[in-house]
């Protein structure tokens, strides 16, 4: 229990702390500096998380980081959702910037509102049918303009469930911007903290897969088909 306060004060504290780093770089964003500002800002994040799994004992195992498309060229992660854990491995061992979807009660969140914006995020309302399209709109643009975004199709936390069906419509911001799909299975997040709400220090395997093209797919194939596709390779990597 000591372990885990201490991990999740140092998680609050060293956000906090980065938080000022963050805002110079966001404001020569604005200026115009978008590419460079954008890479310092996820290198600074990137720290941040690489630092939480240090500091929690979570040893990561990655592969297929060839599969990753440089910065500057644009690229959706879709990936399964075991835990909280997801987005600060991913942080940390990517090695490219994203932006993620995220609920729009995360807005409310202190700090983290703040840096989720600064890594090129978005806040989504899933009950507002116009306000999502927006969203969506937004992030559609923002991987055509070089940018990645991920998505976590399954709509929530799976909690050691295994892979969840993916919800419909959930690949549309990828199909939209014709950016190929990196497909990315993560094992093992749950076990860091929500199987015992404990922070254990265990193992994650973290595997980014072949890229899947979307340019010129032809409408049947992006709703069932690609689906199904990206399903059947996170599935079958996950049962390795």
């Amino acid at each position: 229990m000591i372990k885990t306060i201490l991990v999740l004060l140092y998680l609050v504290i060293i956000m906090i702390i980065f938080l000022p780093f963050g805002v110079i770089p966001m404001l020569f964003y604005f200026l115009g500096f978008r590419k460079a500002m954008g890479l310092v800002i996820y290198r600074l994040a990137q720290a941040w998380a690489w630092s939480i799994t240090k500091v929690a004992g979570v040893k990561v195992t990655v592969t297929g980081k060839e599969n990753i498309p440089k910065n500057g060229s644009s690229v959706c992660f879709v990936s399964n959702h075991c835990g909280y854990f997801d987005i600060i491995i991913l942080l940390a061992y990517c090695g490219r910037t994203f932006g993620f979807v995220a609920k729009k009660e995360l807005l409310l969140v202190p700090f983290l509102n703040c840096w989720i914006y600064m890594l090129g995020g978005l806040f989504i309302d899933r009950k507002n049918v116009r306000k999502a399209i927006k969203t969506i709109n937004k992030g559609v643009q923002r991987i055509k303009a070089g940018n990645g975004m991920l998505i976590f199709p399954e709509g929530h936390r799976s909690k050691g469930r295994g892979l969840l069906p993916f919800h419909p419509g959930s690949l549309k911001l990828a199909t939209s911007a014709e950016a190929p799909i990196v497909p990315v299975a993560i094992d093992g997040s749950y076990d860091v903290f929500e199987k015992t709400y404990r922070v254990v220090s265990t193992e994650v395997k973290l595997a980014f897969l072949k890229p899947i093209e979307t340019a010129g797919l032809p409408p049947e194939e992006r709703k069932i088909v690609l689906s199904d596709r990206i399903f059947s390779v996170i599935k079958e990597q996950l049962e390795v």
